[in-house]
């Protein structure tokens, strides 16, 4: 939220498919070894997912490590953290949002998902037509058949067992 309480409409996206699917429906598996137990009902029914094309160069604030040097804060503090330091890393991001004006977004690597990179835009900044969907817009991850195998084979990469 901005400083009046006005909500920033954000848009999160990922590089890959398996970048998306970790930044969201598998973001809170647990680093642990053996099998893990994830509810289909909470974690993946109802979630929607696009395919996007970007028709020009975004103006992305870049939060690898030279630039977060820059910055003074460590990709532990900001990108590697926990739940529990989330307001934190809304604070930087609002800092951000505020002294960049011209910045669309940010892009950083993901400690999801690495090498692929995770987004995350400013909707009140995008100018013009950004972005396309490419194929078909907003398919459920399962119920549409469009992702289904995409979801299995990531959960059985993790050994994470859905259950209804």
């Amino acid at each position: 939220m901005d400083a009046a309480g006005t909500v920033i409409p954000t848009i999160y996206a990922g590089t890959t498919l398996d970048c998306a699917l970790m930044e969201t429906v598998f973001h809170d598996v647990p680093f642990a070894a053996g099998l893990k137990i994830w509810s289909k009902a909470t974690h993946v029914v109802g979630k929607v997912y696009s395919e996007l094309t970007v028709s020009r160069d975004l103006a992305l604030i870049d939060l690898s490590a030279v630039p977060l040097h820059k910055l003074g804060i460590s990709r532990k503090e900001l990108i590697e953290c926990d739940g529990s330091q989330y307001p934190e890393t809304r604070g930087w991001a609002l800092a951000l949002h505020d002294q960049y004006p011209d910045a669309e977004g940010l892009i950083w690597t993901s400690r999801q998902a690495d090498p692929a990179r995770a987004i995350m835009l400013f909707e009140d900044r995008l100018k013009g037509t950004a972005m396309n969907v490419s194929g078909k817009p907003n398919g459920l991850l399962l119920a549409d058949g469009s992702a289904i195998s995409e979801v299995l084979q990531l959960a059985l990469r993790l050994n994470v067992f859905l259950t209804p």
